[in-house]
């Protein structure tokens, strides 16, 4: 690698660096969060051998529109079973739905406009994106509505006696609570540039695109991410008001 290069060294000295930080993390967690040291390292491994995966199948998806499709379809069941675990267990379609309604219409928005072409690593790209921020919607809005819900049920029932019906009651409760998931996509796009630079935009840059056209493609990203997270959490939150969550 030339000495002027502005990408990251992925010599052998990366391999050191990765175990270093990876056993960093999995102590700080045990002695500090009460997390199993084997947690933080199968993750870490875990993650090594899916983008090992994810690298080859990328390689083959510029040839098939059908391979790319199946790849987007195994990406959404992984992030809904992921999101259905992390919120107590509820069934699969309790987070597919709202992982899905937060995509799909974001992403078939932006195809017609023109803005992502309809190329298999195009769309790979961008829906994979769109579908991981959902999932992360999905998780924080979940887990908190669920938890508060059952912790604060003498509200719903106060509201009930005032009059209420059950999930006018719910939405009590609910509505503040799932409006605090989308802080994390908020601040996101609040401080880009100034905070963070992030990677579509670093990475487009390096690879040879105009600060200005990079800029506009991040921001795309964004805007597209709060938008599919904002649907996300408002199903995730009518599911949670009719009761759905508890089952």
């Amino acid at each position: 690698m030339p000495e002027n290069s502005t990408l990251l060294n992925t010599g052998p000295a990366v391999w050191l660096l990765l175990a270093v930080l990876l056993v960093a993390a999995a102590a700080i967690g045990r002695a500090v969060l009460g997390l199993p040291v084997k947690y933080i390292l199968l993750a870490g491994i875990r993650a090594l051998v899916q983008l090992t995966v994810v690298a080859v199948l990328i390689a083959q998806l510029g040839r098939s529109g059908w391979l790319a499709m199946a790849f987007l379809l195994l990406m959404l069941g992984v992030a809904s079973w992921t999101a259905a675990k992390r919120i107590g267990g509820s069934p699969f379609w309790i987070a597919a739905l709202p992982i899905s309604a937060g995509t799909l219409p974001v992403a078939g928005l932006m195809v017609v406009t023109g803005v992502l072409p309809l190329h298999p690593l195009a769309l790979a790209a961008v829906v994979g994106q769109l579908i991981g921020g959902s999932m992360t919607a999905m998780n924080l809005a979940g887990r908190r509505l669920k938890q508060e819900l059952a912790l604060r049920h003498g509200e719903v029932e106060a509201g009930m006696a005032l009059g209420l019906t059950l999930r006018n009651a719910r939405s009590l409760v609910a509505r503040p609570v799932a409006a605090e998931a989308l802080i994390p996509a908020l601040d996101q796009t609040r401080t880009v540039g100034t905070v963070t630079l992030p990677g579509a935009f670093v990475g487009l840059v390096l690879g040879g695109a105009s600060p200005l056209d990079a800029g506009l493609v991040q921001l795309v990203v964004l805007v597209s991410l709060l938008a599919a997270e904002a649907v996300a959490i408002s199903v995730a939150t009518y599911l949670a008001e009719a009761g759905q969550m508890n089952r």
